[in-house]
This record gives structure tokens, C-alpha cells and sequence, in this order.
């Protein structure tokens, strides 16, 4: 018997200390793709099944630690150790929500469009947002997303996120204002891309309701409900028609705005 364990002892990897230390290094380097995939909007959707995220992680950790080395957890401090863990998930989560209210820009548009038309009350439970979403929204964001994906920014983004691991090492302490700044900022442009993406929809619904109201007001026995609804309905469905080739070059830019955003923010924190 004391054989034996003389012999297990000799074989290499089976010490409890060192396989400890292995899984916590692997630990701190899925942190902060961990997160990104949790934000993100395309991998961190509430239809994508736990599971398939954690495979995601998992699998992005191994691409990660084949390509740079973890910090030994034995050489932080108790301090240093909180320190990093929070600064690699607050990078992971930075640059999903980034990316997140960059793509709520469509929806935004689908409810201003779908709230000028009258299109409101079309909704149905969004699993994504947890609510009520018109439908017109929720064509915009599947279109969004189609786009997305065909340009291959599910790839881009998952490149940057393992990139960032050689500008930004694991253990780097880094700055989280500026994190907030980005995320304040990209609402400003979210709700600036939102309305040019709505602007030729709404544009001509406003023309539309202002000859609807010159005809009730010359003709009073006109009811608005049952003359105007229809019509406001099929000219904004005509506009969607119409601009649907256009609507698309907008999201694509929109696509490529917040991949951009979330690699400068990632370059930033790197020069800070």
C-alpha cells in the first residue's frame, strides 16, 4: 500500500495545490469573456439556452489561455485579487453593453414608427426584453441581427474580446469612469441613430396626418377613427416597402457604429 501511494505521488499533475491553482487561473481568465457573452445581445439573448453560453465561455477561455498566460492566483494579494476580479468584469460587461444599446437603437425606432402609425397595440412578449414589444420593433432587431451576422460581427466581436486580452492582460487595474463614459455616450448615439433610422417613416406619416387633419376639419363629418387609421396603416406599411433598402444600409452602419465602439473603448482603456 505505501507503495503505491509512492507511486501515485510521482506522477506529475496530481498535486491538489497546483490542479487549485490551474482551475483559478482558468477562473480569472473566463471572467471577463464570461460577462461579454452574458451582455452581449446576439450570445447573451434569453433564447440562447445557459448551457450554450457556458460552452461559449469555456471554449473562448481555452483560445484565450493557449494565447497568454493567466496570473498565479498564489502571487495576488487578497486586495489585488478583488481588484482584478471586478476590473475583468466590468470590462466583459462594459463592452457587451456597449454593443447592447447600440442594438437597442432599432427597437427604439420600430417603437417610434410603430407608435406614429398606429401599430402600437400589434405587440406581443419579447423574451428579450422581458415585455410588451410592437412587432414593428421586433422585425427591425431580427433584421438588425440577420445583418449582423452576415457581415460576420458575431466573429469580429468575439476576435476583439480575445485580442484584448494581449492590450489589456489579465490583472491590468484599470479606470471604470471611463467604462461609464463610454455607456453614456453610446445612449447619446443610440438615441441619435434611432432617429435616423424612424426619420423617413415618420417624416412621411407626419405629411399624411397633416392632410388627414385639413380633410376632417374641411369635412367634420368625416370619423378620423375609421378614415384615418387605415390610411396612416397602409402608407406606413408602403414606407417600410419603400425604404426597406435603404433601412437596411442604415442598420448596417449601425452594426458596424457599435462593433466600433466597443473596440475603441477597449483601445482606450489599453492607452490609459
Amino acid at each position: 500500500m505505501p507503495g503505491a501511494l509512492d507511486s501515485y505521488a510521482n506522477l506529475p499533475g496530481l498535486e491538489i495545490q497546483g490542479l487549485v491553482g490551474l482551475i483559478l487561473s482558468y477562473f480569472l481568465a473566463s471572467l471577463r469573456i464570461g460577462a461579454f457573452v452574458i451582455a452581449s445581445p446576439l450570445f447573451g439573448a434569453r433564447a440562447v439556452p445557459v448551457q450554450v453560453r457556458i460552452v461559449i465561455a469555456v471554449m473562448l477561455t481555452l483560445l484565450v489561455v493557449s494565447r497568454v498566460t493567466p496570473p498565479d492566483v498564489a502571487d495576488l494579494g487578497t486586495a489585488k485579487l478583488v481588484a482584478v476580479v471586478f476590473t475583468e468584469i466590468a470590462l466583459g460587461l462594459g463592452a457587451g453593453m456597449i454593443l447592447n444599446i447600440w442594438f437597442a437603437a432599432a427597437a427604439l425606432a420600430g417603437e417610434k414608427i410603430a407608435g406614429s402609425t398606429g401599430l402600437g397595440f400589434a405587440s406581443q412578449v419579447d423574451p428579450n426584453m422581458g415585455g410588451q414589444t410592437p412587432v414593428v420593433s421586433q422585425f427591425l432587431t431580427m433584421f438588425l441581427t440577420a445583418i449582423f451576422l452576415s457581415m460576420n460581427g458575431h466573429i469580429l466581436v468575439l476576435t476583439a474580446m480575445v485580442e484584448s486580452y494581449v492590450i489589456l492582460p489579465i490583472g491590468t487595474v484599470t479606470g471604470l469612469l471611463v467604462i461609464a463614459r463610454a455607456g453614456i455616450d453610446a445612449t447619446g448615439d443610440m438615441f441619435a441613430a434611432a432617429s435616423l433610422i424612424m426619420l423617413p417613416a415618420v417624416s412621411v406619416l407626419l405629411l399624411v396626418n397633416l392632410i388627414i387633419g385639413v380633410i376632417t376639419r374641411s369635412a367634420p363629418q368625416l370619423n378620423l377613427f375609421s378614415f384615418g387609421f387605415p390610411i396612416t396603416m397602409m402608407v406606413a406599411f408602403l414606407t417600410m416597402y419603400v425604404t426597406v433598402s435603404v433601412m437596411g444600409y442604415a442598420l448596417f452602419d449601425l452594426a458596424q457604429a457599435g462593433i466600433r465602439a466597443m473596440m475603441n473603448l477597449l483601445l482606450v482603456l489599453a492607452d490609459g
